[in-house]
């Protein structure tokens, strides 16, 4: 699907959203007639600074002057590859990104990502993965990390990793993968309204701000972050 036949179907009622250079921004009407913030990255534009502030922007102004929840599209590259962004403090333009969003949902905005198209690394960790559900649509590409890169990483092979990923979904790509790690929330059809499966999904959002690794561990995909996270929590206490 077309990003405009995304946002026909996902708003038949209308919307405002608009797309200036890879960044989307507006607002939209669902069928309870609720606002809904709309903002995200199209056409796989590299996530950088500029586009990071600005969606940061966008979120903030619309605390305690909007109410309703906030959708987050992806379409985009990894982080932006540059000197300047880097210099400029790039880790801190999309952290800050990412918390906005956290803030948002924290305090009565629930957020729903939905990636229909490729995202990888740090755009993927600041915009899909900070929203507190990840939905993906078919033919979605999503990568936290690819092949070549985690070889550098890790100083394994190529061979070794494209081994592992038959069979431990933490070193693959793609939507099944992340999905079976829990990262993805659930997959929508597109034979069907996406109005109507947004709605459902806002009907029964998790209560449960991040609950990837529970979902993870019952899909098999992430079998030990969720013990670990347990175990965590309890020697927290016990330091109280």
């Amino acid at each position: 699907m077309t990003l405009d036949e995304i946002l026909s179907s996902l708003f038949p009622d209308g919307h405002e959203v608009r797309n200036d250079k890879g960044v989307l921004l507006g607002s939209a009407t669902l069928r309870s007639g609720a606002n809904m913030l709309v903002l995200g990255v199209a056409g796989r534009t590299a996530l950088g600074v500029d586009e990071a502030i600005r969606l940061s922007g966008h979120v903030l102004r619309s605390i305690g002057r909007d109410s309703g929840p906030i959708l987050v599209l992806v379409d985009s590259d990894s982080q932006r590859m540059s000197k300047r962004d880097e210099l400029l403090g790039l880790n801190e333009f999309l952290a800050h990104l990412a918390k906005v969003l956290i803030h948002a949902d924290t305090n009565g905005r629930p957020t729903i990502g939905l990636l229909y198209g490729h995202s990888a690394a740090g755009a993927l960790l600041a915009t899909g993965l900070a929203t507190r559900v990840l939905v993906g649509l078919p033919g979605a590409d999503p990568a936290v990390m690819d092949l070549p890169s985690m070889a550098k990483v890790t100083k394994l092979s190529m061979e070794a990793l494209e081994e592992k990923a038959k069979s431990t979904p933490v070193f693959a790509p793609g939507l099944s993968n992340l999905a079976q790690m829990g990262a993805v929330h659930m997959t929508w059809s597109q034979d069907g309204s996406l109005a109507d499966q947004l709605e459902a999904l806002l009907a029964d959002m998790p209560a449960v701000r991040d609950g990837r690794d529970a979902l993870g561990k019952a899909r098999g995909g992430r079998l030990k972050a969720a013990d670990i996270a347990e175990r965590v929590r309890d020697l927290a206490l016990q330091a109280r």
